[in-house]
């Protein structure tokens, strides 16, 4: 979503209804009613129940906006925001309790501990690209820290827009969960409101009109973005097996996954190998006709078609070693593999977000590292060998928001493991408690008895107290 994009849905939200709707969600948090666990917990189970009861109505949603077939869009959608339900349920009693402090001996006698509370009412802001998981799984974490939520699906999935806003009211309660659907007015009125915390998903440049936006109020922020995510393919890495994985991971949703890899790094001794089981991996998956398969997704709208085309046909862009037949009218773009790409061209920098991979042969793995570095921080990092070792120095001498050895995108899936990225890829980190606590604020409460009082402790200062202090402290 970018607030520079036009509207692409008839959804049209009166403004001055926006004000309302934060008010009463403002309202709802003010009257405490989500401090309590129970509370917490009987919204996350209705919004279980909201998923399951709702599941035909969104996997048709997501079938429309983006060709998803219903197994990819239970796993990758539905799947992992139960997932994320089922593991706050289970485990918010020890989240929320107050963790105690062992205080030094110069503060005893006394008791400290640190409370996990609510911040207040979040703003979350979801993409197009997985615009149920992305939008539902923030929320997870802000009911379970306690918050109220004002919802803003993408408007460039307008059918998942218009299921989640019906389904939402008929399962949580209004005065915590509100949903404000429509395109860069609404979204750019929202922004003029105070909340306190706006939790984005999207792009970075429409990631620093969300901060300049919450600057004006000191709003803190949560930013998952993306970045050319590189997979490294080792000379003794498991070809085949690096080959269907890289597949999997990036022509899942025709490439329009923020993890997905953008480009690969191989060694030049395995590069004719790896070309060749990629092509016999996207066979497997989707046929000798990818247009055909119920099982490859569509892109978004023209517009992303054709920025994608741009991208494919540019000079620059390196040999089509399989690939490359697109349908504008049907927004189809065959998972394409480029080689050898001229390092200046867009598609190497640029985030692809489609089905287009350039492979680049790289030397050693010190180019390989060297290569990585010299690019921004990407919000994931895959690498493929049999050594572990191998796959330490990688790790140890690169820097990503996440990283998974020997497959693509599952680190994403595993709700114990925070996600987020760091640097140009993001900022803050959710998933199980990682988003319990970016949406909770930590208060430390210390508690002094009124006896002893001693004298020693205030002014007037003296020689003999300031000895004192220095040893104590």
């Amino acid at each position: 979503m970018a607030l520079a994009e036009p509207r692409e849905n008839n959804t049209i939200i009166d403004l001055a209804s926006i004000d309302e709707r934060i008010l009463r969600v403002r309202a709802g948090f003010t009257s405490r009613r989500t401090q309590p666990l129970h509370f917490r917990k009987k919204q996350l189970q209705a919004l279980d129940r909201l998923l399951v009861k709702g599941e035909d109505e969104l996997l048709d949603a997501l079938s429309a906006d983006l060709g998803k077939h219903r197994t990819e869009g239970w796993l990758t959608e539905i799947a992992i925001v139960r997932a994320e339900i089922k593991e706050a349920l289970s485990s918010l009693k020890s989240w929320a309790a107050p963790k105690k402090v062992r205080l030094p001996a110069a503060h005893q006698p006394g008791k400290a501990e640190i409370r996990s509370e609510p911040l207040g009412v979040v703003l979350v802001i979801a993409p197009w690209n997985y615009p149920l998981q992305l939008l539902f799984s923030p929320i997870v974490a802000a009911i379970a820290a306690g918050n109220c939520v004002v919802a803003k699906p993408s408007e460039l999935a307008p059918a998942t827009s218009a299921a989640i806003a019906h389904l939402v009211p008929q399962f949580l309660d209004g005065s915590v969960v509100t949903v404000v659907e429509g395109g860069v007015e609404e979204t750019t009125e929202l922004l003029r409101n105070r909340f306190d915390h706006i939790f984005f998903t999207g792009g970075p440049n429409v990631a620093r009109v969300v901060m300049e936006a919450a600057a004006a109020h000191l709003t803190p922020v949560t930013l998952e973005l993306g970045g050319k995510s590189p997979a490294i393919v080792t000379r003794d890495a498991n070809v085949a097996i690096a080959a269907r994985r890289v597949a999997w991971g990036k022509w899942l949703n025709a490439g329009q996954t923020c993890v997905a890899p953008d480009y690969v790094l191989v060694h030049p001794s395995v590069q004719t190998e790896f070309i060749d089981a990629l092509s016999d991996a996207v066979q497997e998956f989707f046929g000798v006709d990818a247009a055909t398969s119920e099982s490859y997704g569509r892109i978004v709208n023209a517009r992303h078609q054709r920025r994608l085309e741009r991208m494919l046909r540019d000079p620059e862009a390196g040999r089509v070693a399989f690939g490359g037949s697109v349908d504008a009218q049907k927004l189809f773009i065959e998972p394409t593999v480029l080689v050898n790409p001229d390092l200046g061209a867009t598609v190497m920098n640029e985030e692809i977000f489609g089905p287009i991979l350039p492979v680049v042969p790289c030397a050693d793995l010190d180019a390989a590292i060297a290569f990585v570095n010299g690019r921004p921080q990407p919000l994931a990092l895959y690498v493929f060998t049999e050594s572990s070792e191998t796959a330490e120095r990688i790790l140890d001498q690169t820097s990503s928001g996440g990283a998974c050895v020997n497959h693509c995108v599952q680190q994403v899936g595993i709700t114990q493991l925070p996600f987020g990225g760091v640097g140009e890829s993001g900022t803050g980190a959710y998933h199980g408690q990682a988003g319990f606590d970016r949406l909770s604020h930590k208060r430390s409460v210390l508690n002094k008895p009124t006896r002893p009082d001693l004298r020693i402790a205030y002014p007037p200062y003296t020689a003999f107290k300031d000895r004192l202090y220095r040893k104590l402290l």
